[in-house]
């Protein structure tokens, strides 16, 4: 937004108007202004939401980058979590790790904040917490329910008292699969399912709470479906609400107005660990904590 002129018009609380920009270097080469319309969501404004049948819920996303200089000496932890009912405001920390830091050591702190961030927007605590974790591969999924799941559960008497206990459910979310699902076609004879279909039996894995989900509608090639792991649950939700959580939630993605892949907290999460491994290599200004800057 360097070099940019602000001129934003019709910003109320209660409807969602538009935003406009204007560039002034194009405003003095041209007779003509050129307007850039920016995400509202941006700029603190509500325009995009949803309707959940649980209350009190927050959503969380979590992912990791590997800070571009120093390589994998220093991983960037992007945490991005809900702070109002209809998931439409997220608050967002960064936690900066060392090479035996890999796993998240920072995650207390993220997670402390962002529920003290809810209790200030709310009134109140979250009753059910739903963590969508990305970037974690096959041989790690043990290390984040027996090493990352007990730091999110501690974080809850450290700060409210023996008291609060919330369900929560931790989801690991694997886009690089090589599974594909097909759908038969009397007329094609196999063609790519269409968007929110969910395989949970058959080819999901023994013993394991997992399923796949189909969000996207391709036009060319073959859709990829995403992998979703339930690594931990205590949020006592049917595996029919999680699922159609997850493939809500890949609806709710600012920079794009179908679905993506993965829920819009993964990839909230991601642009975040990005934006800070890529260019800033330190912690974004906390004044930054509840906009989505970095998209």
């Amino acid at each position: 937004m360097v070099g940019l002129s602000f001129f934003v018009t019709n910003i109320s609380a209660k409807k969602c108007k538009s935003v406009h920009i204007i560039d002034g270097r194009w405003r003095q080469r041209n007779k003509r202004p050129r307007w850039v319309t920016f995400p509202s969501q941006m700029l603190g404004m509500v325009c995009l939401s949803f309707c959940l049948l649980q209350k009190n819920l927050m959503i969380v996303g979590i992912d990791v980058y590997h800070d571009a200089v120093l390589g994998k000496s220093r991983s960037i932890t992007g945490f991005v979590a809900s702070t109002n009912p209809h998931m439409t405001r997220w608050y967002s920390r960064v936690a900066i790790q060392g090479p035996q830091q890999e796993l998240v050591d920072g995650l207390k702190l993220c997670f402390r904040a962002a529920l003290q961030k809810y209790h200030q927007e709310n009134g109140g605590l979250p009753e059910r917490i739903i963590v969508y974790r990305d970037g974690v591969g096959d041989g790690m999924m043990h290390t984040v329910a027996q090493y990352e799941v007990p730091q999110m559960t501690s974080c809850f008497t450290d700060l409210f008292g023996e008291s609060y206990q919330p369900k929560m459910a931790v989801v690991v979310v694997q886009k690089r699969i090589s599974t594909r699902i097909f759908c038969r076609s009397p007329r094609t004879g196999l063609e790519n399912p269409p968007p929110g279909t969910v395989v949970d039996h058959t080819i999901t894995r023994r013993g394991i709470y997992d399923f796949f989900l189909v969000s996207q509608k391709v036009r060319q090639g073959t859709v990829t479906p995403t992998h979703y792991t339930v690594v931990h649950d205590s949020s006592t939700l049917k595996p029919d609400h999680m699922q159609r959580m997850a493939y809500k939630m890949t609806h709710m993605y600012y920079n794009w107005p179908g679905t993506i892949r993965v829920p819009a907290p993964c990839q909230y999460a991601h642009k975040l660990a990005f934006l800070v491994g890529q260019s800033l290599h330190k912690d974004p200004a906390l004044e930054l904590a509840d906009r989505l800057f970095f998209l």
